[in-house]
């Protein structure tokens, strides 16, 4: 008991730090890696682990689902070349020399040991990527591959992460073998992956109606996806991957808006929850992992960790160009079709932040070996793993917008796209309007087509450079956001108007909460059209 409450306290403290971090524009993963070396130094607070086994099951699946149901189809599969090199290439690389650097460092580390301290460090993580480069200005292309490598890096990165595993705990390990286990539970974990995908598709479509039961469905899905696949041997990292994807695609057809909006509220609520609750149990236990690796002298753990952390950093940069040039040397469509701009392999490089993965999978490492005897090196692995996170969010982390401005790269407008889309949309519906609504009485068609006329008129008065429709540029300035600031003001009227009538008793609770939730859907509505590029 005494230890929940410490944990929900320590809770109430990320939750003040997540308020922090958005006053001031810090990026919040950072602030939790802080946040976790904090908790470590306050004396008096109890060491609490949770079972290695259940680690994966508890951060793995909602964590790698939240990602894939965030990442556009289309655009993952328009870059899967890159987002193949970097999420599978660069991870086996990276895990390689991480482990020739482990083995030739440290003294008595085994071969499987070193694997797996590659293995655990090799994957970027997708929380980090994206909420640090957000509002950075990166071409869309860049923060698809960006998204779309730690999506898939996190599968290639834990399963050669369960072969090191394996090695260390059955104290066998054939190379061929693994590449053809990998290939096999690869494939099979996608299709279980997507065949769950498909049957809560069809649950949702037929079957579900209620807000509150699909956002539970959904919270659901990604644990059944992982689950079924590791039963049958599969990667249940791919299944959840797959199931997330799949059914991403699929969510603008069997979701109502209701339930859109509460599961993306249920979502980012578990997903800042599961991000927080991370670093604070590394923090519980970062003292008693310091105190397991007493044998090494201090000088020595410093060494191991700045090393370390330089070989992932250097790995990234030295993949990233050949990576790159290559194919566009060798192929004249690649070289036809696709942007280049170099300054964007140093960006790259640049945003290899680890995270929550590693960290959930250096915590998940089993205490002891089947034999009975302890796991050999686990609290250097885990100290290790949490260098490499700590060091990579906070250098690179916070160095990348200095980066970006030295690199004077222009800052990319999504304005335009949202402008085009805005009106083929406002444009359809009038259309629509007058080809199948023209039998309507004459004040009701009147007032339903001025309803979109005006929105159409809206968009033709933004504020578009004078050569936009020439040359394609991106918008320079808001769209409409004054048009839209001032409905949001009179929601705000509307809103006081409405408590001043609760208080004076001349509104029940029943009509109170209907009408302050239409506010709030719409106010929600307005919020998301204004653009703050």
């Amino acid at each position: 008991m005494e230890n929940t409450a410490i944990i929900i306290m320590l809770l109430f403290g990320v939750a003040f730090i997540g308020i922090l971090s958005n006053k001031y524009r810090f990026p919040l993963p950072i602030a939790l890696v802080l946040c976790g070396v904090c908790i470590s130094i306050i004396p008096g607070l109890p060491v609490i682990a949770l079972s290695p086994d259940v680690v994966f099951i508890i951060f793995l699946p909602p964590l790698l689902y939240a990602a894939a149901w965030n990442t556009s189809w289309h655009d993952f599969k328009a870059n899967l070349r890159p987002i193949g090199l970097a999420a599978v290439g660069l991870v086996i690389f990276t895990t390689v020399l991480v482990a020739l650097a482990a083995h030739w460092l440290i003294p008595d580390i085994s071969w499987p040991a070193a694997f797996l301290i590659g293995a655990i460090v090799s994957p970027p993580d997708a929380v980090a990527a994206t909420s640090i480069t957000k509002g950075l200005g990166l071409d869309p292309r860049m923060i698809t591959i960006l998204e779309g490598e730690s999506l898939v890096n996190d599968a290639s990165g834990l399963v050669a992460y369960k072969y090191a595993l394996t090695a260390i705990t059955a104290g066998n390990f054939m190379l061929w073998q693994a590449g053809m286990n990998f290939f096999i539970v690869a494939t099979a974990g996608a299709a279980i992956g997507v065949a769950i995908g498909y049957i809560m598709y069809l649950v949702h479509k037929k079957f579900v109606c209620d807000p509150i039961v699909e956002a539970t469905f959904t919270f659901l899905t990604p644990f059944a996806s992982y689950l079924l696949a590791e039963y049958f041997h599969c990667s249940g990292v791919l299944a959840v991957v797959a199931t997330g994807l799949y059914l991403s695609f699929q969510s603008g057809e069997i979701f109502t808006h209701q339930s859109r909006i509460m599961i993306y509220s249920v979502w980012e609520v578990v997903i800042f929850i599961l991000n927080g609750l991370i670093f604070v149990l590394i923090g519980l236990q970062l003292r008693s992992i310091i105190a397991g690796i007493s044998d090494y002298s201090t000088g020595s753990l410093i060494v191991y960790g700045l090393v370390t952390s330089f070989v992932v950093i250097l790995v990234r940069f030295i993949w990233v160009v050949p990576a790159a040039l290559i194919p566009r040397y060798l192929s004249k469509r690649i070289r036809e079709k696709e942007r280049f701009d170099k300054r964007n392999l140093v960006v790259f490089g640049w945003a290899g932040m680890r995270g929550v993965v590693s960290m959930a999978a250096a915590m998940a490492l089993p205490l002891t070996l089947p034999d009975g005897s302890a796991f050999p090196h686990r609290n250097l692995i885990v100290y290790l793993s949490f260098c490499v996170i700590l060091s990579t969010l906070v250098v690179l982390g916070l160095s990348l917008p200095w980066v970006i401005h030295k690199m004077k790269l222009k800052p990319y407008s999504i304005a335009s796209e949202e402008y085009e889309v805005r009106t083929n949309v406002v444009t359809n519906t009038i259309n629509h309007i007058e080809e199948n609504l023209s039998l309507l009485q004459g004040e009701l068609l009147h007032n339903i087509k001025s309803k979109y006329e005006v929105k159409y008129n809206r968009l033709q008065r933004t504020d578009l450079p004078a050569n936009y429709f020439g040359n394609g540029q991106t918008l320079a300035g808001n769209i409409f956001n004054q048009f839209t600031q001032l409905q949001i003001d009179l929601i705000g009227v509307e809103r006081k108007s409405l408590e001043q009538l609760h208080r004076k008793g001349q509104a029940s609770e029943e009509i109170l909460r209907k009408i302050e939730r239409e506010l709030d859907l719409e106010e929600t509505r307005l919020q998301m059209e204004m653009y703050n590029g």
